[in-house]
């Protein structure tokens, strides 16, 4: 009787361990580093971030140079022209906040461009990881930089290096 309790107790743990999940993970910030076209979309967005910004900065310090000549010319101004000025002053702010919120806003154009060039590099990650999960038969593959959070990960489990091969790329060598 021993023996068959044991035999079926073997039989239900070898069963339920034949399902058990298998699960990985990678360190996605590792991978894109590696390709060259995302170090390459990093700095054309960086560029055009900064020519945006240079932009916005010119406008708000006409704003500041036009307001300090407002102050400067107050006492001299009759009431419609300080009315006028000051119309003038509002005017070119609101323009320069609509531009800097029409450049970097949520839906702004960097943010349009971010997606457009980084989009395609993000696809091409997921068909890679997706290979290697199906090659290595894995349920779930967790990022170590996402919100997930990983107290312990096993260097073993680690699966950046396999997607890094998998995009055609040498694992070790960061692109520039």
């Amino acid at each position: 009787m021993k023996k068959v309790i044991l035999i079926v107790c073997f039989t239900l743990f070898a069963f339920t361990a034949s399902f058990a999940q298998r699960f990985a993970y990678v360190d996605s910030d590792y991978i894109l580093k590696h390709m060259p076209e995302y170090a390459s979309a990093q700095k054309q967005l960086s560029s055009l971030s900064d020519q945006w910004q240079k932009e916005v900065d010119n406008r708000f310090a006409e704003i500041d140079r036009l307001y300090k000549a407002y102050q400067a010319d107050q006492v001299l101004l009759t009431p419609d022209m300080k009315k006028r000025r000051e119309a003038e002053i509002v005017d070119k702010e609101k323009a320069a906040k609509d531009f800097q919120r029409q450049k970097f806003g949520p839906d702004g154009e960097l943010s349009q461009k971010s997606t457009a060039v980084i989009k395609p590099i993000q696809d091409r990650v997921a068909k890679a990881l997706q290979g290697v999960a199906e090659a290595d038969n894995l349920d779930m593959i967790f990022d170590k930089n996402s919100e997930v959070i990983m107290l312990f990960a096993s260097p073993r489990y680690d699966k950046s290096d396999d997607v890094i091969k998998r995009l055609g790329l040498k694992p070790g060598v960061i692109a520039k």
